[in-house]
């Protein structure tokens, strides 16, 4: 089952969270665009940023550790970014997230999968989306793809009471089959010790 829930506004996120309660639902997906101050800061950041930060924190932790990242200009991103992180941790009970916003420009994670995670969040904030598909109808499943800005919650194999019938695989868009070159900005949320987070990789931030 996919759930569709457009418009995403702040105040009413939990209704993405709350639709995957449903047993039968593997993916809920909430359109959005991105208001011009926030798509802004994103193109800046795209071009000025550090291709990678990857650390693990509760909101708080990381508003105060990932500040010096940002500048003036591109801070309303780190504020959109914290206002998901905050929404994933009161829907999931967790205290932390592990958060990874990274700068792509090649064939990410091309093969459709299942992540070996309790719950991943994936917004793209310039660039296409991610792409899935039912797991059930194999090569021959209609591939969907979320459009920059929308965000995508999809329950992985580590989900409670995951089962896989009805279950959605998921992947990055291949960027090499685009007809001109395209870079990617990709926020992803997860559980803190997702992808075996260590404590060495509290704080990667890669230029």
């Amino acid at each position: 089952m996919l759930t569709m829930l457009a418009p995403f506004h702040y105040p009413t996120a939990d209704a993405a969270f709350q639709a995957l309660a449903q047993p039968d639902c593997h993916i809920a997906l909430a359109d959005r665009t991105l208001p011009r101050d926030l798509e802004q800061a994103a193109q800046a950041f795209l071009h000025d940023g550090p291709s990678l930060i990857l650390t693990a924190g509760s909101p708080g932790q990381l508003e105060e550790e990932l500040a010096s990242a940002f500048t003036p200009e591109t801070r309303v991103l780190l504020e959109d970014a914290l206002r998901l992180a905050r929404h994933y941790c009161a829907a999931t009970g967790m205290d932390a997230v592990r958060f990874r916003l990274e700068r792509i420009t090649h064939d990410s994670c091309r093969r459709f999968h299942v992540d070996h995670v309790v719950l991943r969040l994936l917004c793209t904030y310039v660039g296409p989306g991610v792409q899935w598909r039912r797991a059930e109808a194999g090569e021959s499943a209609t591939v969907h793809q979320a459009d920059a800005g929308a965000v995508a919650l999809l329950k992985g194999g580590c989900y409670p009471g995951w089962q896989p019938e009805g279950a959605v695989q998921h992947r990055s868009p291949p960027l090499s089959t685009l007809a001109v070159p395209t870079t990617r900005l990709l926020l992803t949320l997860d559980a803190p010790q997702a992808c075996g987070m260590s404590e060495d990789q509290r704080r990667i931030v890669r230029d």
